[in-house]
């Protein structure tokens, strides 16, 4: 197996995917902020000073998905079709668990706009509860599920 964005002499390229199949392609991803049971209290209360933080972040990753070939290089600009953000507070982290979908019916996938909202959700989360806490947690972001385009369905179990 060999790395796709590099080409013969090592040289990093944007993938040339002008010959792949126009499919509908979705991507799920996951991740989670955890943060001191005071600060959960205060964002499960909206107690926040900033706001609605789950609200806030909810757009900022929308957002975030859709600007997603402009943070990183060689990521196709696609016309994305669908981006949906939830936030689900749970005390057991304590924090709170975040989930991207992102659909497009093009020539590649759309696992960085899946992995982009979810951690820009996450920052957003951060940013506005950072006066409570900076010692906030982001971690375990990652695909859960890719499908569509010629690899087919890749779903974690």
């Amino acid at each position: 197996m060999t790395l796709t964005h590099f080409d013969d002499q090592g040289q990093a390229h944007m993938v040339d995917v002008s010959d792949k199949a126009v499919t509908s392609r979705v991507a799920v991803a996951a991740g989670n902020i955890s943060m001191a049971p005071q600060t959960f209290e205060i964002i499960s209360e909206g107690r926040a000073k900033k706001g609605d933080v789950l609200g806030v972040a909810r757009l900022a990753g929308i957002m975030g998905a859709k600007k997603t070939p402009d943070l990183i290089p060689l990521c196709h600009p696609l016309p994305v079709t669908k981006v949906a953000v939830e936030l689900t507070l749970d005390p057991d982290l304590p924090g709170v668990r975040i989930t991207a979908t992102v659909k497009t019916t093009g020539q590649t996938g759309v696992e960085m706009e899946a992995l982009t909202a979810v951690s820009v959700a996450a920052l957003t989360v951060y940013d506005m509860a950072k006066a409570v806490d900076k010692a906030m947690q982001i971690g375990g972001i990652h695909v859960v599920l890719k499908d569509g385009g010629k690899s087919g369905r890749y779903e974690v179990k």
